[in-house]
């Protein structure tokens, strides 16, 4: 077995600023324009101003933008023009970043994210992760279906879609295998938001009630028990670059660090640094983010987070972990342009496909 590490293997991206030999300039992340002004505070200074200067020591410049801030003119047969406030883009010189977010203040702009995504595909952009990744990574379900044969077993769930209809219960058909106490939260949001716990039937049917007034869909999984323990892989070029550990406050279900977690930076452990070439087969993209959990004797296999959040080291005031890393992935989405721009690829249309594929 692979011994633990948290160095960068060699065969990882490049991270020399003479070696952007292409031309690519310009980093466009779309994200909902909805943040609150505490929270825009909070995230500015918790990765966006790290994420522009990482990309400024790169040659490249980094923004965020609402889904709305791009134009598309199709007027000219063939020849898509871009332009993201008010100012051209090409192919060539800029990548999006495309990850589907849907927390609850979201959901209104859910489906101009996807159609634009998709769009952008079509315009024949390169897409760090294409529309249809961003789907099973933000669908738990699909997550877990997906990558159903992962070395490290999933984690046993039921998925529960809320309606008019969910006081008739027609989903406890599916609950008769469910060992309480047991986990229940969003299909699709992040951040440990909305995770409870529920030691009966009559929990799930009160928090689905809840759900139900968002029309938010449900997943339900056994509790693993207190102290269960969460590692972040980080996966750059498609290898385990460093993880983090998120340990929950006691009495606590949820490790998040938004629960009040403890995140710490250790070493990989080594049966998930195997498993990490499983997943890079499976989702061949230039960064994504697997989250394990740990019950104190085996590790399962919870969650795929195609724009996973690179947390910083509080105990370092340099950040310096969390800049490494930062700058490994916008080398590695920079190197992966650049290949596609070698492949001939783009401003070319994706073709349908029902396989999940790099570009």
């Amino acid at each position: 077995m692979t011994e633990p590490t948290t160095t960068p293997a060699a065969t990882g991206p490049t991270t020399d600023p003479a070696a952007a030999a292409g031309p690519l300039r310009r980093m466009c992340w779309i994200f909902p324009d909805r943040e609150s002004s505490r929270a825009t505070a909070m995230w500015q200074d918790f990765f966006w101003d790290l994420y522009a200067e990482a990309a400024r020591d790169l040659g490249m410049s980094w923004t965020r933008h609402a889904p709305d801030a791009v134009t598309v003119d199709g007027t000219v047969r063939g020849r898509p023009r871009v332009y993201v406030d008010g100012e051209p883009v090409t192919p060539q010189d800029t990548l999006f970043v495309t990850a589907l977010y849907s927390l609850p203040y979201q959901s209104m702009d859910i489906f101009n994210q996807y159609a634009l995504y998709a769009v952008l595909e079509q315009a024949g952009f390169y897409l760090p992760f294409p529309p249809q990744v961003s789907l099973i990574g933000n669908d738990k379900m699909a997550t877990l279906l997906y990558l159903g044969d992962s070395p490290v077993p999933p984690i046993p769930s039921i998925r529960i879609g809320t309606g008019r209809d969910i006081g008739k219960n027609l989903y406890e058909v599916a609950l008769g295998n469910l060992t309480y106490p047991a986990i229940v939260k969003p299909a699709g949001w992040c951040g440990g938001g909305g995770i409870n716990l529920a030691r009966s039937a009559e929990d799930i049917r009160g928090l689905a009630s809840l759900a139900q007034g968002g029309d938010t869909t449900l997943v339900v999984q056994p509790y693993l028990g207190d102290g269960t323990v969460d590692y972040r892989v980080y996966v750059v070029g498609g290898e385990p670059y460093a993880v983090m550990k998120r340990t929950p406050e006691p009495g606590s279900p949820v490790a998040n660090a938004s629960r009040g977690g403890a995140m710490e930076f250790p070493p990989i452990p080594a049966e998930l640094a195997v498993a990490t070439a499983y997943f890079a087969e499976r989702i061949p993209i230039p960064f994504f983010c697997v989250d394990f959990l740990f019950d104190g004797e085996r590790y399962w296999f919870s969650e795929l987070e195609p724009d996973g959040v690179i947390a910083p080291d509080f105990d370092d005031p340099h950040r310096t972990l969390q800049r490494d890393i930062t700058r490994a992935r916008f080398t590695a989405y920079r190197d992966a342009h650049a290949k596609w721009l070698a492949d001939g690829a783009a401003g070319r249309p994706v073709p349908f496909t029902t396989e999940t594929e790099t570009r």
